[in-house]
């Protein structure tokens, strides 16, 4: 099995971008610089560092904690121990050391890679991005150690910004694909994973792009108005997802309480009054009319709580309406908001699936009750909204998940006694 053994968790790897090109086509060189050649290409490939034999726990955290916040960029850090002295950014000895351009191959902005190996031994990412900073603590008559902050690339989308120009009329997500096909952005269109959005954005001249728009700023605007999800993958594609409502995905995975599915050692539960939005205000661009929905009833018993967007990229008062509408939550209700399980209460089987499971997945949870009390156990489907990984090679595997509320709904089947009721819990497609 390939990786480094972390206790009662599988295999894993920590991966760094050394900043050398191994494989690659070389003018004038009698072995690499041959034409037609099949082993030495032109790009070449990338040379890869692994590291997780010298570091003791990894941290990574992705996504977002509510469904009412905004996706920021994904981070990892972990600390690596220097026994040797290689990683030291001065070390002209070190196997990371560029002589070509006498400068450490370890630099910031390298690529990093955080994956684990499946039971089949399959390689599953868990994180993908850059090296954002090393930070060196060299103690004296002690071991130096480098603590490694890593972001995905949010991160360089939050450091590039768009050239003004005035967009067309379009949906969401052509509006977005066209800001990332920008040449001053110039995304990797390999890695893009853009679901066709649901709402049109707007393209009269209110909706010019001003010179020096921060292009990760913008781009939150656009899932703003969708009301979706957009965030770096676990395997470091860039995602979009349209607004979030009703799903047709059934839940990956289950997790129950009572040992006959997946086991948790956490739960948490809300039920607060910052849940309640019962007034909501949307105004799009070059409009001075916002469009306002309300719920009395809910401003009766809990007050008036106010969610409110000014500069919305929606192209019409009608669609402004619909999200102002769509905002609105009237009753604060108890609800599943993290999990927290460990690798080490699971099979290998339910490992694989736990490790797998990404941002926009649907899963399910299952709270036992004590005895009399009705009811007996609650079961909430949910949509995965942020992840936490702590990883200690010495102690195991732990995740943590922040939730939101979802619905599946299934798909209509003809004659079927269950699915093929027509009900709001039946879908055609």
């Amino acid at each position: 099995m390939a990786g480094v053994a972390v206790v009662a968790s599988g295999n894993y790897e920590l991966e760094i971008d050394t900043g050398f090109v191994q494989d690659a086509f070389l003018l004038d060189s009698a072995t690499a610089g041959v034409l037609d050649n099949t082993t030495y290409v032109l790009d070449g490939t990338t040379n890869y560092a692994s590291v997780l034999d010298g570091i003791n726990q990894v941290n990574v955290r992705r996504g977002r904690r509510d469904q009412g916040d905004q996706f920021s960029a994904g981070t990892m850090t972990f600390t690596m121990l220097d026994t040797t002295g290689i990683f030291m950014p001065f070390d002209q000895d070190s196997p990371y050391w560029d002589s070509t351009t006498a400068k450490p191959g370890l630099a910031p902005l390298r690529k990093v890679r955080l994956s684990r190996y499946s039971a089949t031994n399959v390689k599953e990412y868990l994180f993908r991005g850059v090296i954002v900073n090393f930070n060196y603590n060299f103690a004296l008559g002690g071991l130096d150690t480098v603590t490694v902050y890593c972001a995905d690339d949010f991160y360089l989308l939050a450091q590039t910004f768009i050239d003004g120009f005035n967009p067309v009329e379009e949906l969401s997500s052509a509006r977005l694909t066209a800001i990332l096909d920008r040449p001053e952005i110039d995304y990797p269109a390999a890695t893009r994973n853009i679901s066709t959005g649901t709402q049109t954005l707007g393209g009269s001249a209110a909706f010019t792009i001003p010179q020096s728009t921060n292009a990760l700023g913008y781009c939150s605007q656009i899932n703003e108005a969708e009301q979706g999800r957009l965030f770096i993958s676990r395997d470091g594609d860039l995602t979009f997802q349209p607004r979030v409502g009703t799903t047709l995905d059934p839940a990956v995975a289950d997790f129950h309480d009572d040992g006959t599915k997946i086991k948790y050692n956490g739960l948490g539960i809300t039920f607060e009054a910052d849940q309640v939005t019962n007034r909501a205000v949307v105004q799009i661009l070059g409009n001075t009319t916002a469009q306002v929905a309300d719920d009395a009833g809910s401003q009766a018993l809990y007050f008036i709580q106010t969610k409110s967007f000014t500069d919305s990229l929606l192209h019409s008062n009608a669609a402004a309406l619909d999200l102002a509408t769509y905002l609105l939550d009237p009753l604060p209700e108890p609800r599943f908001t993290s999990l927290n399980t460990a690798f080490a209460m699971m099979t290998n089987a339910q490992r694989d699936t736990v490790a797998t499971i990404d941002i926009g997945d649907t899963i399910s949870i299952e709270k036992s009750f004590a005895p009399g009390t009705n009811p007996a156990s609650l079961a909430q489907n949910l949509s995965i909204e942020g992840i936490e990984h702590t990883i200690n090679v010495d102690r195991g595997h732990t995740v943590t998940y922040f939730t939101a509320p979802t619905t599946i709904v299934y798909q209509f089947i003809l004659d079927d006694l269950t699915f093929g009721i027509i009900s709001a819990d039946n879908a055609l497609g």
